[in-house]
């Protein structure tokens, strides 16, 4: 039972995405409606639910966990689960635990993240502008973003800025963006929107700015070098000489990143997707709840989910159209 997660392209599975909540104090356009219809509270994996479940992935191999959402940091206890998960990091047997987060609650909550293990965060932040924060997150605040990072900072997290590049939205703030993340010694990475959730509020394809031209922005003022560098995610790196800054890609769309997944992700009712790209899931909450006390019915579900884990993804916009399309929200998979 204790053999390592195996895909079938002999992909080791080392890495786990769980989504702690579907619900989120933002509204960004990219990822939810305005109106959002949450789930009910009972079909949610309860935190005990989430120990067991990603206890399991950790007894199989998962060295990397990192909590998503939603806004993870509004789900109601949410610092007993990570503070139950520190007992992996301090055994050896958990790497990494972390988080992306939007950053409204960090000023309050990184302290506690740090204190149980938490050493890097992601914060989500596709400009610097007040005015277009509020128009992309449409309830976001961004001074509260802001003090978020500055308090991560201080109690020790390195923390990553995640931007989704946004054709005629954040173009013109690239060197901005990262200059000023430079001055605060954090790096950066550009996510290509994907085509997800609702289409009919946001057009994807007026939204999607390829990171080949991101990077070529950047060619035109820093010296530019290549990173072999893989952290366990999906972004490839590049050094600016300049600034010494690390900047990565995540290029769903103009360069498929497949060959080296080794990721899953978990939603917060227990569906385990084995590709972000596909609709095939599993699900992982009835074994779960049918057997309380013993974990082997759950760990055979993973496998078998695990065995059924696609090649790869089919975003595409070559054609003119969002091919590959998903009708879930980001928000319901974990972003």
């Amino acid at each position: 039972m204790n053999a390592p997660l195996i895909d079938p392209f002999a992909r080791a599975i080392t890495y786990l995405r769980v989504s702690v909540t579907d619900r989120c104090d933002f509204r960004c356009v990219y990822c939810m409606s305005e109106n959002m219809t949450f789930l009910p509270k009972k079909e949610l994996l309860t935190l005990e639910e989430l120990d067991r479940l990603c206890s399991s992935f950790v007894d199989l191999g998962v060295r990397k966990l990192r909590i998503t959402g939603g806004e993870p940091l509004v789900r109601k206890g949410i610092m007993t689960f990570f503070e139950a998960m520190s007992r992996h990091l301090d055994a050896g047997t958990l790497k990494e635990l972390t988080l992306t987060t939007n950053g409204s609650q960090l000023e309050r909550f990184a302290k506690p993240l740090f204190d149980a293990g938490v050493r890097r965060v992601n914060v989500s932040l596709d400009t610097l502008d007040e005015g277009k924060f509020a128009d992309v997150t449409r309830w976001g605040r961004l001074p509260q973003v802001l003090r978020g990072i500055d308090a991560a900072q201080a109690a020790g997290l390195r923390v990553k800025l995640n931007a989704v590049a946004l054709k005629g939205f954040n173009e013109d703030e690239l060197p901005t963006i990262t200059e000023w993340c430079a001055e605060r010694d954090m790096d950066l990475t550009w996510i290509e929107v994907m085509p997800m959730g609702d289409l009919g509020n946001e057009d994807r394809l007026d939204q999607y700015w390829s990171l080949k031209d991101v990077r070529a922005r950047y060619a035109e003022h820093y010296t530019v070098s290549d990173l072999a560098e893989r952290t366990g995610g999906p972004a490839r790196y590049v050094r600016l000489e300049e600034t010494g800054q690390k900047i990565g890609f995540i290029t769903p769309l103009s360069h498929n990143f497949c060959e080296s997944c080794n990721r899953v992700r978990i939603t917060c009712t227990g569906e385990i997707f084995m590709c972000l790209g596909q609709e095939d899931a599993a699900d992982l909450r009835a074994p779960l709840r049918a057997h309380p006390t013993d974990d082997a019915p759950l760990q055979e579900a993973i496998r078998a989910a695990i065995a059924r884990k696609p090649k790869g993804h089919d975003f595409d916009y070559s054609r003119q159209r969002a091919d590959g399309q998903m009708p879930r929200h980001m928000s319901h998979t974990g972003g």
